[in-house]
């Protein structure tokens, strides 16, 4: 293991207020994103961010619709995995880690201020417009990795993910909207991993936290995650 750099190399860059992750090639990619989700095969993934007040006022009905619009005029295709983010790009945090040949890199953009407890009961879509206008916050997660993962270990890198940004949240004691209990996420939450085609990369049956692959996932998105969250509690008390 040598440990973890802020340093990726995946191919990136932010346009105006998009992230552009470029792949070099096609990749097999898991993902919650509201373009391109599920299991597919993507060269592109974008992280655009969005007023929050236009998300919360339903301009955005067909986010899919809006961001293979954004892919379109941003020249890269079809092939294309989208993420929205009320977060600016400028909080955008990436970290590295290694073992050998293999690496794991994250891309996140972290926001808290729709903190809630997995369980809780959601609030009634009108009612949710009139009391929290202000309260739009998530965290997108972006693994990249140069393995080649099963089906099942694609999914075994959502859960480590998910379950190390969960730690992360209860390390640092963001509490729920409600304030009763402490968040185990946001209410908006995204996950993407993409990883080699069979036979371009390490090949790994598992991913759990028993494995390297894990291991290294639960590092980057632990690093991420954590200063993710220093930046935005630092934007929070700017604009307090």
């Amino acid at each position: 293991m040598k440990g973890t750099s802020r340093h990726v190399r995946t191919r990136h860059q932010v346009i105006g207020r998009t992230l552009v992750i470029h792949l070099g090639g096609r990749r097999r990619v898991l993902s919650s994103a509201p373009q391109g989700g599920g299991f597919r095969s993507a060269s592109h993934i974008i992280n655009h961010q969005v007023e929050a007040n236009l998300v919360m006022n339903g301009h955005f009905p067909d986010p899919a619709r809006y961001l293979r619009k954004l892919a379109s005029q941003l020249s890269i295709g079809i092939h294309t995995v989208g993420l929205m983010t009320a977060v600016p790009m400028t909080q955008l945090v990436m970290s590295r880690v290694t073992a050998g040949i293999l690496w794991v890199e994250c891309f996140a953009t972290v926001g808290i201020t729709n903190a809630v407890r997995a369980g809780e009961w959601p609030l009634h879509s009108a009612r949710r417009k009139e009391t929290h206008s202000t309260r739009v916050g998530t965290i997108n997660l972006i693994l990249v990795t140069s393995g080649s993962l099963s089906t099942s270990a694609m999914v075994g890198a959502v859960q480590v993910a998910t379950e190390t940004k969960t730690g992360v949240l209860r390390d640092h004691t963001i509490p729920s909207w409600k304030g009763k209990d402490l968040a185990t996420g946001t209410g908006t939450d995204a996950v993407v991993i993409a990883c080699r085609l069979r036979g371009e990369g390490p090949l790994h049956t598992y991913s759990g936290t028993h494995t390297i692959m894990g291991a290294l996932v639960g590092r980057a998105v632990s690093n991420c995650v954590s200063r993710g969250l220093a930046r935005a509690r630092k934007r929070q008390e700017m604009h307090r």
